[in-house]
């Protein structure tokens, strides 16, 4: 605005004030999500540095971490894909699986080195001991979650850069963890530890104890503890069939959109009037920006419609860091100030939009149903009965239909058997007509370089009423003949018609709509829509359908449940691959379900909706939760090979993978956890993503630490009592 000014091509009285800013917006989002990566990585070390008490083996984990974001990049560079919102929040759901296989290799190294005298032999023997885990754990999340990138619409469009972003960074850290990290784990020796430090490698010595000796309790009660986790996972079930769904989450950018409506023949003075009455109410708000209005009718593009009845208002908020309350519930408050206000004939909706340019049915608002008839005014009283009751469904409001907005015409109808006889033509009347409504161009003045057209018409002062326009002369009085007035021959009627016409294929419809209130889910809201349609009985040839909300949902669940299966059997496929034997990837895949009792947990406790990104999140853990099993599972069968006994090869690894489990599973909750607390503008999109895994990954612990050591248990002694000979000794 400045440089306009300094450059004279704005007048010094003139000023431009911005009504919206998207680019501060997205910059704040894209700071909040740089944010979390950046705590994320932080906490992440911590977690390290709690568990091995050696600053320099932080450090190499440190180092990992801005090593593998900068493969990342690259490798998102070749991909074409930019620094937005979804690859940044990509790094902060990535950070914490990053350190995931560089911190198994890592413990495992600085564990043979507190045995072995030379540190290179001791990062080579740790490095070959888990290396085929950490491959295999990798193989797995990408299993998971690459057939996201083979999937168009509009979620392909939505998280294919989010999806591509963790691949990278899941590949970049596998390379980090087989290459650099053993390489410098070889240089680094055991220091003299501290009182604290002692402290802590006791209770994690007393706590691996412990376990083993839970472990081996619970063997003897194999089939109690598997149905105690059968039971949990029936339990949480009802949870993902509840309908509590939505597509997306709601982006809280301080948005609000207000549409004023009051009914019609309403003079533009008395509109204004209690527009600024409104509008002074929402400037006095602490939490407001900007309050900007457009007043008797709407503008879009290069096409405008006057109407003196329709007001918008758009309010933009402060910043999230700078509000204490939520766009929804500063639409409550406001419409509660508005209803003490008694503004009758008037009616307020505000609504906050969702993420711009999507849409997911066929009106502007959160519900869409659409009524088809063929007769205008049996659609609009049956449209006007439906949203009455319509307003009675809790969690609906600014519920209308575009029947609603009317405007009025003037019908002059044109008496042919009296125009006749009294020698009047159609051509006379339009002429009369036109000449006192809109007037005929008869010339012109040039005034400089600029042309203006003059317009004969009649005073408007003189023409207020149809009864007005009757009294036009359309011939004079004459000797012969009394003068004749355009109400001789019309019949002139001022009668109220549709502002707007809808068809489709065809067939005329009426969208009605609403918005949903703050806590309504649009699965809860389709589900009572649906039992009202029930209950409506229309005539013959009327039909009441979904705008296209309901099909929304519906191609969600499908989608996600294929997804869901298709990342089950890659990641069984993959580990089958492997291990080259079925045994032992069934007893890790059976792991994976019991991590959505996690997510149910959440979902019930924090009332989360279910929606796209949780179901993503459910995918990723699928890929996620089976590395601590596979971890397990490939050093019990290390410990068979040396002739182990069942028994003693589960309890053993149990007690030697306690630390590496804890480790990789508290940092990559940690790490998440920044952009789980959806601190800051923008987060409320990967927000439920971040809940789930925390959630899911954090009951998973229980799952890979209890369930299966006792399946591992249940499966590989029923083999061995049928007298087959076992193969897990090459898997």
């Amino acid at each position: 605005m400045a440089w306009l000014h300094t450059q004279n091509i704005l007048p010094e009285d003139i000023t431009i004030t911005s009504i919206g800013d998207q680019s501060i917006y997205i910059v704040q989002s894209l700071q909040n999500a740089i944010l979390a990566a950046i705590s994320g990585a932080l906490l992440a070390m911590s977690v390290v540095y709690l568990f091995l008490g050696n600053l320099r083996r932080t450090l190499i984990i440190g180092s990992a971490i801005p090593i593998a974001i900068m493969f990342t990049c690259i490798l998102m560079g070749l991909g074409g894909l930019t620094l937005n919102v979804m690859t940044l929040g990509g790094l902060a759901l990535g950070v914490g699986m990053l350190v995931d296989n560089t911190i198994v290799m890592l413990e495992n190294i600085s564990r043979h080195q507190k045995d072995k005298q030379f540190n290179l032999d001791a990062s080579t023997d740790a490095a070959n001991e888990v290396s085929g885990a950490i491959v295999a754990a990798t193989s797995t999340n990408l299993s998971a979650v690459l057939p996201f990138l083979f999937i168009g619409g509009l979620t392909g469009l939505l998280f294919s850069e989010l999806i591509v972003t963790i691949s990278a960074a899941i590949f970049a850290s596998l390379i980090i963890a087989l290459t650099l990290v053993p390489a410098f784990a070889a240089r680094v020796s055991n220091q003299p530890h501290s009182a604290i430090r002692r402290f802590i490698d006791g209770s994690i010595e007393l706590l691996q104890t412990g376990y083993a000796k839970l472990i081996d309790f619970l063997l003897g009660y194999r089939l109690l503890v598997i149905a105690a986790f059968i039971i949990s996972l029936i339990v949480a079930y009802p949870v993902f069939v509840s309908g509590k769904q939505i597509f997306l989450p709601k982006l809280d950018d301080g948005r609000i959109t207000v549409r004023i409506i009051a009914d019609s023949g309403i003079s533009l003075d008395e509109m204004d009037q209690r527009t600024q009455l409104i509008e002074q109410l929402f400037a006095q708000q602490p939490e407001t920006a900007t309050v900007y209005t457009l007043l008797g009718g709407s503008v879009y593009g290069r096409s405008q419609r006057e109407t003196p009845s329709r007001a918008s208002i758009t309010v933009q908020l402060k910043p999230m860091l700078a509000r204490q309350i939520s766009s929804g519930e500063w639409i409550k408050n406001m419409n509660q100030l508005i209803t003490q206000h008694q503004l009758a004939g008037f009616e307020v909706r505000m609504s906050q939009r969702g993420i711009r340019g999507i849409r997911t049915n066929s009106g502007d608002d959160d519900i869409s149903l659409r009524l088809q008839g063929e007769h205008y005014q049996t659609l609009k009283s049956l449209a006007n009965d439906i949203t009455d009751k319509m307003k009675r469904i809790p969690g609906l409001s600014n519920v209308s239909h575009s029947a609603e907005e009317q405007q009025f015409e003037l019908a002059i109808t044109l008496d042919r058997e009296r125009a006749a006889l009294l020698g009047v033509n159609l051509q006379d009347v339009k002429q009369a007509t036109q000449v006192a409504l809109e007037g005929i161009t008869i010339s012109d003045f040039i005034d400089g370089d600029k042309t203006y057209d003059i317009r004969l018409r009649l005073a408007q002062s003189t023409m207020t009423n149809p009864q007005d326009l009757e009294s036009i002369i359309l011939f004079p009085a004459t000797e012969r003949s009394q003068a004749i007035y355009l109400g001789s021959v019309c019949s002139i009627k001022l009668l109220d018609s549709a502002s707007t016409i809808k068809r489709e294929n065809q067939m005329r419809i009426v969208d009605l709509t609403a918005s949903l209130t703050e806590g309504t889910t649009l699965g809860e809201a389709l589900l009572s829509l649906q039992q009202l349609r029930q209950k409506i009985s229309l005539p013959e040839g009327y039909t009441l359908y979904d705008g296209g909300s309901q099909q929304t949902l519906d191609a969600q669940q499908q989608l996600t449940t294929i997804l869901l299966l298709l990342a089950l059997f890659l990641v069984f496929v993959v580990m089958a691959i492997q291990y080259e034997s079925l045994l032992n990837p069934l007893i890790i895949i059976l792991s994976v379900p019991f991590a959505a009792v996690g997510v149910a947990l959440a979902i019930d406790f924090l009332a989360l909706p279910l929606s796209m990104p949780v179901w993503l999140g459910l995918i990723m853990l699928v890929g996620i939760v089976v590395n601590n099993a596979i971890l397990l599972v490939e050093y019990i069968e290390q410990n068979r090979r040396q002739h182990h006994d069942i028994n003693q090869a589960i309890i053993t690894a149990a007690r030697l993978r306690l630390r590496p489990i804890l480790m990789t599973t508290i940092s990559t909750v940690v790490g998440m956890i920044p952009l789980a607390m959806g601190w800051g503008d923008g987060a409320e999109m990967l927000q439920p993503l971040a809940i789930t895994v925390v959630w899911g990954l954090s009951f998973s612990l229980l799952v890979s630490l209890l369930l299966v050591p006792v399946v591992y248990h249940l499966f590989h002694s029923i083999r061995l009592t049928i007298g087959k000979r076992t193969e897990p000794y090459q898997a």
